[in-house]
């Protein structure tokens, strides 16, 4: 597998507000992008972390605590920036790994799809353009 790098880390928040004061504040990390989504009541904050990795912060209006929900506040998932998403996806599917269809990020114009490790945890490989 052709890993180039960690590419972002998304985490849904409770409180938005104060989530981003945290990561912008707090934590002195840029805002890339501020994107409301009306069909979903949430916020999407992007953020820049020093040497190219990215936090996407998302808001929900009521997520459920963490054990199992896809939603839930916490870590989200964690995403691996790759070279080749078809190559990527034909290489895990080979060794029994499923794999979800391939999306396209709304906001960027580029290729995602998303597995899961043993545990559960989703993972996702986001194609470098």
């Amino acid at each position: 597998m052709n890993v180039l790098s960690l590419h972002h880390v998304a985490i849904i928040c409770s409180d938005y507000e104060r989530s981003k004061r945290f990561y912008t504040e707090v934590l002195p990390f840029s805002v890339i992008r501020e994107t409301y989504r009306a069909e979903r009541d949430s916020w999407k904050l992007d953020l820049a972390i020093p040497g190219g990795t990215q936090i996407e912060l998302f808001s929900f209006p009521t997520p459920p605590p963490r054990p199992t929900q896809p939603e839930a506040r916490g870590m989200r998932h964690i995403a691996f920036l790759v070279e080749n998403l078809d190559a990527l996806i034909e290489d895990l599917t080979a060794k029994g790994i499923a794999v979800e269809p391939v999306r396209v990020d709304e906001l960027t114009g580029q290729r995602f799809t998303f597995f899961a490790d043993p545990d559960g945890l989703p993972i996702e490989l986001y194609e470098r353009v």
